[in-house]
């Protein structure tokens, strides 16, 4: 009989791990655990934003603009309260079905929402359009996205 690892040794998180500071509690010091053996999360480039993150901000920011609730907006395009909130703080990666039900429901096409998120990302990184992208040699300046 083979033995598995406990799954928190087979995961990798997305994001680094933040610790945020706790008041002081009066009582016993427990010892600090122990780090799960494995591979140590790769540490993302400084002022390379999460694409969630970026569409979230872009979806949040037109429903405010709309001064619209996310009830409502969540009832027109026909997905949950929570996972909307949750796509709007960059917690979950939406599907293209979920996103583009979203911008429609803001008045929005996916192209547009795409378009804004991508200017924001170019705006964030400060980055011009054109930009050498790297080796690659490719005179191709459209967006691309991999799922």
């Amino acid at each position: 009989m083979t033995r598995q690892a406990p799954n928190h040794a087979r995961t990798v998180p997305l994001r680094p791990v933040t610790v945020r500071p706790t008041t002081a509690r009066p009582g016993p010091v427990r010892p600090a655990a122990a780090a799960p053996p494995g591979p140590a999360p790769a540490p993302s480039a400084p002022g390379e934003p999460l694409w969630r993150d970026l569409v979230g901000d872009v979806l949040r920011g037109e429903r405010l603009a709309q001064e619209r609730t996310l009830k409502d907006v969540a009832e027109a395009a026909r997905i949950s309260v929570p996972y909307l909130s949750e796509v709007e703080r960059g917690r979950k990666e939406a599907s293209s079905e979920v996103l583009a039900a979203a911008a429609r429901a803001l008045g929005l096409g996916l192209g547009d929402l795409l378009a804004r998120a991508h200017g924001e990302l170019v705006r964030v990184t400060g980055r011009r359009p054109g930009a050498v992208r790297g080796r690659s040699g490719s005179s191709y300046d459209g967006l691309c996205l991999a799922a």
